[in-house]
């Protein structure tokens, strides 16, 4: 009987291997993308790199967003909201909104319940690294996440949140660098 079992798992490996399919999206949850996109969090994350400064990050993410026709409606510096409350923020802890009405404007004609998730948001803050020394970072909540809210997104809104949130993580794997 065991035999079997063998034949049977060798032969579900070999037909496995023989034609490679991606896995739908809920079979594929959790892995990583070549891009760090973690299919199953509503988070994309991106440390800045070393000698790229707080000041660099702000003025790239300036010069880029309105390369790229994207508005900065809101910029929320709660870190200094909690300094006033006399909390320690441990490092920098910022939101910082970006809208691109050409590229999201599908999602809202369609869905306009989407709205609750804009802006966009991109978060700027420092953590610890390794060495327990303050890092910085840039984080984006996922517009292709967020649209899961969504009950049965059409084809439009989801091309829509996925050319959003391409150009936004483009945005700031640039600002990470201090490109302008």
């Amino acid at each position: 009987m065991k035999k079997y079992y063998l034949i049977a798992l060798v032969f579900f490996v070999l037909a496995a291997c023989e034609k490679h399919q991606p896995l739908p999206e809920h079979e594929n949850a959790g892995v990583v993308s070549a891009e760090g996109i973690d299919s199953n969090s509503a988070i994309y994350e991106i440390a800045v790199q070393d000698g790229v400064s707080y000041e660099d990050v702000i003025d790239s993410l300036k010069s880029l967003s309105e390369g790229m026709n994207f508005v900065n409606p809101a910029n929320f510096p709660i870190g200094d909201h909690m300094k006033q409350r006399g909390i320690d923020p441990q490092g920098i802890k910022e939101v910082h909104g970006y809208c691109n009405l050409s590229m999201g404007t599908e999602i809202i004609l369609d869905h306009p319940e989407f709205l609750v998730f804009a802006p966009c948001r991109i978060a700027i803050y420092e953590k610890p690294d390794a060495n327990n020394k303050l890092k910085l970072y840039l984080a984006l909540s996922r517009p292709t996440f967020d649209l899961k809210s969504i009950k049965n997104p059409t084809e439009r809104a989801q091309k829509s949140a996925q050319q959003l949130e391409d150009a936004l993580i483009d945005l700031m794997q640039k600002a990470s660098e201090g490109d302008f």
